[in-house]
């Protein structure tokens, strides 16, 4: 499809990226979402938290909404996104990745990119209750690439899932990994870091045998990260080779389900090669909207409803 023109206006007090990112991410509160959480048990024996919100009208549609690096099913991303759907007649399950929802999941691997095996057991479960005819995938940084690797990845997917859409999605792992080494990011690439080496803690203390202190020194940054666990623990040779694996651009060519991305430009995470334009031009399912501002899920608008929140109800309501 032709690149689509966004109609996002910024509030002037957010057009700096970085404002609009900060505030989203520490001070953006959602409030009226009551959650009940599911746990579901995978097939290796591990286990997934689903947080799970429904309309107050009955529906045999749902949103399966999915975070970023660091993130669960209780940021306000997630939620902003659950409550809009929910008020307009869909039911909404966020997805807490393996280890995000409070508790650390049972095996030494963990949530990665690309790791759609467990995304792919999450709509079975889901399809295996029969109540939802119409299903959307919703994805958020990390959560975004790991839809447009789902989808393109595979053949067909279930006949019930009907539109997904990728929010701020680092979609070349490798050249998002560059900018978030960059001066500009580091504040974010030490808050990440501090988090991830802390969950890595908790593994060691599980697998003393799996990852030496040695190792666990040597992480300075967080590709040093990919390289000492992410990749070692989840099959790929190294860092590059598990950026390369996993990043969704590979997969945009053969994704079939209708998918909207929406990538801010000045999002300092992303790298040029993560605003598919070549990609969509050739793709008529993919619609590709790149704001001038909205920072990294930063697209604050009115009444604490994010412009991403309200066009992916739009892109939806289509399907």
């Amino acid at each position: 499809m032709p690149v689509l023109e966004p109609s996002y206006k910024v509030p002037f007090l957010f057009k700096n990226g970085f404002v609009a990112t900060v505030y989203s991410g520490l001070f953006r509160r959602v409030k009226g979402v009551v959650q009940e959480r599911e746990r579901m048990t995978l097939s290796d024996g591990d286990f997934l938290d689903l947080d799970w919100s429904f309309s107050k009208e009955k529906t045999n549609k749902l949103i399966i909404l999915l975070h970023g690096l660091e993130g669960d099913g209780h940021r306000p991303y997630m939620l902003g996104a659950a409550k809009v759907f929910n008020t307009n007649g869909v039911d909404a399950v966020c997805v807490n990745f393996r280890g995000c929802s409070g508790e650390d999941n049972l095996k030494l691997r963990s949530y990665h990119s690309g790791a759609t095996d467990d995304l792919n057991e999450v709509i079975q479960h889901i399809q295996a209750n029969g109540k939802y005819s119409s299903m959307y995938l919703k994805g958020i940084s990390l959560g975004a690439n790991l839809i447009l690797k789902y989808l393109g990845e595979r053949d067909s997917v279930p006949k019930e899932l009907k539109a997904a859409i990728s929010v701020s999605v680092p979609c070349d792992l490798n050249g998002s990994s560059k900018e978030l080494h960059k001066i500009k990011n580091l504040p974010y690439a030490i808050r990440f870091l501090k988090h991830l080496k802390g969950r890595l803690k908790t593994k060691m203390e599980k697998f003393p045998q799996a990852i030496t202190a040695e190792a666990y020194n040597k992480i300075k940054t967080l590709k040093d990260f990919d390289e000492v666990y992410t990749s070692k623990v989840h099959g790929f040779k190294d860092a590059l080779d598990y950026y390369q694996q996993c990043s969704g651009l590979q997969f945009i060519p053969n994704i079939k389900t209708p998918t909207l991305i929406i990538n801010a430009l000045n999002d300092s995470f992303l790298s040029p090669e993560c605003f598919p334009v070549k990609e969509a031009k050739a793709q008529d399912n993919i619609y590709l909207e790149m704001p001038n501002h909205g920072g990294h899920v930063g697209f604050i608008d009115k009444k604490n409803i994010y412009y991403n929140e309200r066009r992916a109800l739009e892109f939806c309501s289509k399907f």
